[in-house]
């Protein structure tokens, strides 16, 4: 799998959801290797877009696409200023990946971690799914040596902070304190209206 993310501030999230929805009838269509978008606006105008394709040569191959051309060019003018682009194929699916059912998506930027005690606390991820029906899946996209984009998605906001309060059995609280420190770096993005597809 290979992952653009697409960052910038707006503020018009109503015209960046539209231009989303644009894409998926003017250009999807003729997008070879493309597997699905995550994308939305926080309420403070941050907005993140997080494009999914079967390989990298798929992903230039639908950016040379005249179609794709003139939709972001109009895209574009809907950031604040130039928005970011980061690309990885280093990317790892948990509890099915992300999920079309989520009602909110909150993205976690992770920097300044240890991979491998990360994918330690990923061994648990099943046991504590069990405990947060809330929680459909993650995907989390390796953006250097020690860091990352994440995606979780949640049944709904209200769920996923009632399931925050879950008290976990004690052979499973050592790994969330371990979580609470790797996530002590971590810039969180939560989409109330997401765009799943």
């Amino acid at each position: 799998m290979f992952v653009q993310i697409i960052e910038g501030r707006t503020s018009d999230a109503e015209g960046l959801k539209r231009q989303g929805e644009r894409w998926q009838t003017d250009v999807a269509p003729g997008a070879v290797g493309f597997l699905g978008v995550t994308a939305g606006a926080a309420l403070d105008g941050r907005a993140i877009t997080i494009a999914r394709f079967a390989t990298e040569e798929a992903a230039r191959a639908n950016s040379k696409r005249t179609e794709q051309g003139k939709w972001w060019a109009e895209t574009e003018k809907l950031y604040e200023g130039a928005p970011t682009f980061t690309e990885s194929c280093d990317v790892t699916e948990l509890l099915g990946g992300g999920s079309n059912e989520a009602g909110f998506v909150q993205v976690m930027k992770t920097t300044g971690v240890d991979r491998a005690k990360v994918e330690r606390l990923d061994e648990n991820l099943g046991r504590i799914a069990e405990l947060r029906p809330d929680l459909l899946g993650v995907v989390r996209v390796w953006t250097g040596t020690d860091s990352y984009v994440e995606a979780a998605y949640f049944s709904s906001e209200a769920a996923a902070r009632e399931g925050e309060t879950v008290e976990l059995p004690e052979e499973l609280q050592a790994s969330m304190a371990d979580f609470a420190d790797i996530v002590a770096n971590t810039d969180f993005i939560d989409l109330t209206d997401p765009q799943l597809r």
